[in-house]
């Protein structure tokens, strides 16, 4: 099979800047950009008016199309990867939210072992585990019932179970013994994250001295900064840990978007969805693990109406989002869709950027935010013809 590509007249969002060139791409990698490139029988895209970015990588998504990370099987992850796809997603992090360590052990194994046979949609990059380890008080929707203290050899199973993909954990800097189980984490390659928390500024600045390299879903489900008292979110704007933030207008206020900017700057700030079942699909009554969630209006809310429950985000419309609350440039946007979370999970020497050598993860796409075309380290897995 033809597995050479010329994708001829795009604006090409190089780490430099923006250039009208034509993107040439072999045996998965991006070999050449510039102008003017020829390729004897490469298949050929013409992207003229089009964006072509590098791929957005989600972090921290719990589903979409009907699919419920907490339970998905192989099936289930196919067509949440085939629908990311359409939506520019190159690479993603099924989320689990906290469940029982039965259930945990089962859904880190069956995400595990389908993960390499996922490959006609985004990559299933590895797991992220929301919990269990987070505090009461900032639970979101957590179930508080399941909320447990740090146990590494618990964490161990985990990991044996999902044939060591669990690439990122967030826990609660508050909650007793986690200040000693993030070195050991990080040890084994796990990038922990903090949120879901109402840690003082001391505690939080002690989970970051012992390697969290994080906030999850900044703001939100998270103790907010006061002048005398800057607790977990000042020390998450002093720090140079990277932040999430759900770009949807309904978790952050665009100008907060900005705030946090401004105070992070561009290389540390991670657009994600945290996006539930119902992303793709319109309002009405879904799951996120063992929570009755009812949507309305686009907002997932729980449905005892005690906390919001995540998004129904895409990473096309947080693109479309970023454009308008920032008026910033598609290739600095591009950092926080796609380079800064692969630097992240420490994928950064060949993932996220538009250069020579690089995997061909690359999204075709308008100003406006529109997919026209998606390809994985160089197979096309969506076309919008």
């Amino acid at each position: 099979m033809n597995n050479t590509w010329l994708i001829r007249g795009g604006t090409v969002c190089t780490p430099d800047g923006m250039q009208q060139a034509d993107l040439l791409v072999d045996n998965g990698c991006i070999t050449a950009v510039g102008e003017g490139l020829t390729a004897p029988g490469a298949q050929e895209v013409d992207a003229t008016g089009l964006l072509v970015m590098p791929g957005f990588i989600d972090i921290h998504t719990h589903g979409a199309v009907g699919v419920d990370m907490n339970g998905a099987d192989k099936e289930g992850l196919a067509k949440v990867s085939a629908f990311f796809a359409s939506q520019g997603v190159t690479g993603f992090l099924p989320t689990l939210l906290t469940d029982s360590h039965e259930a945990l052990l089962q859904y880190v194994h069956t995400i595990g072992m389908a993960a390499p046979e996922i490959t006609d949609g985004a990559a299933v990059l590895g797991i992220h585990m929301e919990g269990p380890y987070l505090c009461a008080e900032y639970k979101g929707a957590m179930p508080e019932h399941l909320l447990q203290t740090p146990d590494f050899s618990k964490f161990m199973q985990y990991q044996k179970a999902s044939g060591g993909r669990i690439r990122r954990m967030t826990v609660s800097p508050e909650v007793e013994g986690v200040a000693h189980f993030i070195p050991k984490a990080v040890a084994e390659g796990v990038s922990v994250s903090i949120g879901h928390s109402g840690a003082d500024y001391d505690t939080a600045w002690e989970a970051i001295r012992s390697g969290a390299a994080c906030a999850t879903h900044t703001f939100n489900a998270m103790k907010l900064l006061h002048q005398h008292f800057p607790a977990i979110s000042g020390a998450v704007l002093e720090s140079d840990i990277y932040a999430e933030a759900i770009c949807d207008g309904i978790h952050l206020h665009p100008g907060t978007v900005r705030i946090l900017l401004k105070a992070k700057g561009l290389d540390r700030v991670i657009a994600i969805t945290d996006s539930i079942m119902a992303a793709g699909l319109g309002d009405g009554r879904f799951k996120l693990g063992v929570n009755d969630v009812i949507v309305k209006n686009g907002d997932a809310i729980l449905a005892d109406g005690g906390s919001r429950a995540g998004s129904t985000l895409t990473m096309s419309r947080a693109f479309a989002n970023l454009r308008r609350f920032t008026g910033l440039p598609a290739f600095e946007l591009a950092k926080l869709l796609s380079a800064n979370p692969a630097d992240l999970l420490g994928l950064g020497g060949r993932k996220g950027r538009i250069l020579p050598g690089y995997d061909a993860d690359l999204t075709l796409i308008t100003d406006e935010g529109a997919v026209s075309a998606t390809f994985v380290e160089g197979r096309q897995v969506y076309s919008a013809g």
